[in-house]
């Protein structure tokens, strides 16, 4: 019993440890992801209040989602503009204020459009310090540790979440206001917690830096991304892989109500812890044995993962086990791809327009997520849930086939990062 506790024990710092010489910043940042998202009840529950409480149809939901989320996309850019220019530190306190404020505003009022809209207008300050949040993350740690650290920063977010969904799934019926109020509370504890112990934000000096993070601040956010096509085909793949995997808080759940009814909303609400702990456990074991594989491999197995994932519900429906093996699959392609994605663009742009060029990508990300609610409440609506899984099936299709591609364009470009001269 004690060597297998001894075992335990070393497989646990082995997998661990490999977080530690990080900068300090970087483990409040963790924690303050972490505290956020112990509250994080009511995104995942967003299809389910408007089609249950609000009694909207697919179409409906998608409409509102894609009308409100255009507003997100002026205050993305101008949280990039501002994490460039301005404290990254104080912006996120600011932002998370307000967020904090709508949040406990929306958990005294009745269930309505009204409701909606102030989770709404705290997304959008959530949106606006994300640039921020992404920016300081690389500024933060040099550039062999970008995996680790946003690594780090990914496994705080869903060490949060792993109840939270589950909790927010048994308030869905009679105490959604308390989830609200649990929402907001978490933030402001994050919120306290970057006040009091984050004070340096000096970015790492490296005395061998990466040449493609020279600094350009002469050079426009579109110039540079003109002149870096690669970066914005990646971009395009990178919008691609977010279309499907924008199902899992859209499509499954519609999928779950159409199955289960009203207790849809508690089997989402498992699935959706069951992927907050399989990222709290493969997080660490994937960015260990993944760490020889480049950026573009993790990007390129990510998303044939999430495929596969996604192509399941053509064959599973109402076989309930099968549903928590898809999530399991489709996690650990979600994971890959979080620790290829911010590590493959920040290391081939200019790192003083870090946080511009995030929020341009959160721009493709968002085009791709509200497009695909769009389009695949579209076919809900008019169509069957099948159909709409197929159209899934051969978009991501199409994103493995794109990530093949810059696979090959990507090593003709950026060549010193592959240990090849120019």
């Amino acid at each position: 019993m004690n060597q297998m506790i001894t075992i335990g024990k070393r497989a646990f710092w082995k997998l661990f440890g490999q977080y530690k010489g990080l900068r300090k910043e970087l483990y409040v940042l963790f924690w303050g992801k972490a505290a956020t998202n112990m509250g994080a009840m009511i995104w995942p529950m967003l299809t389910l209040i408007l089609s249950n409480k609000l009694g909207m149809n697919a179409q409906e939901i998608a409409t509102i989602t894609i009308t409100l989320g255009i507003i997100q996309f002026p205050v993305n850019l101008l949280g990039g503009k501002l994490a460039d220019y301005c404290n990254k530190r104080n912006l996120i306190l600011v932002c998370d204020l307000v967020t904090v404020l709508c949040y406990l505003i929306a958990a005294a009022i009745p269930v309505s459009m009204a409701q909606i809209l102030l989770f709404f207008t705290a997304s959008v300050f959530q949106t606006m310090e994300n640039p921020s949040y992404d920016a300081l993350v690389a500024d933060l740690s040099k550039t062999e540790e970008r995996e680790k650290a946003y690594s780090l920063i990914y496994l705080g977010m869903n060490l949060g979440i792993v109840l939270a969904p589950s909790i927010g799934g048994m308030l869905f019926q009679h105490h959604l206001g308390l989830a609200y109020a649990i929402d907001g509370l978490t933030t402001l504890s994050s919120t306290i917690l970057i006040f009091l112990f984050i004070k340096d934000i000096t970015p790492v000096t490296e005395k061998k830096k990466n040449v493609y993070e020279k600094e350009q601040h002469t050079q426009s956010t579109w110039k540079i991304l003109w002149g870096q096509k690669t970066i914005l085909f990646f971009l395009i793949c990178w919008a691609i892989y977010q279309f499907s995997y924008t199902q899992f808080n859209f499509l499954i759940p519609l999928n779950m109500e159409a199955l289960y009814d009203a207790k849809g909303a508690v089997y989402f609400g498992f699935i959706t812890s069951l992927n907050g702990l399989v990222v709290i456990l493969g997080t660490p074991v994937l960015t260990k044995l993944a760490g020889k594989l480049s950026d573009i491999q993790k990007l390129t197995m990510g998303q044939i993962l999430v495929w596969f994932s996604l192509g399941m519900y053509l064959f599973i429906q109402g076989m309930l086990p099968m549903h928590y093996l898809s999530m399991v699959i489709f996690t650990l392609g979600e994971i890959l791809t979080t620790l290829g994605s911010y590590p493959y663009l920040t290391r081939r742009i200019p790192a003083s327009h870090r946080g511009r060029i995030s929020s341009v990508s959160s721009l493709f990300l968002g085009a791709a997520a509200y497009g695909s609610q769009g389009v695949i409440g579209g076919i809900v609506e008019h169509g069957t849930l099948i159909q709409a899984w197929e159209w899934i099936a051969g978009i991501g299709a199409v994103g493995i086939l794109f990530y093949l591609l810059l696979m090959v364009m990507d090593k003709r470009v950026y060549p010193l990062l592959y240990g090849q001269k120019k």
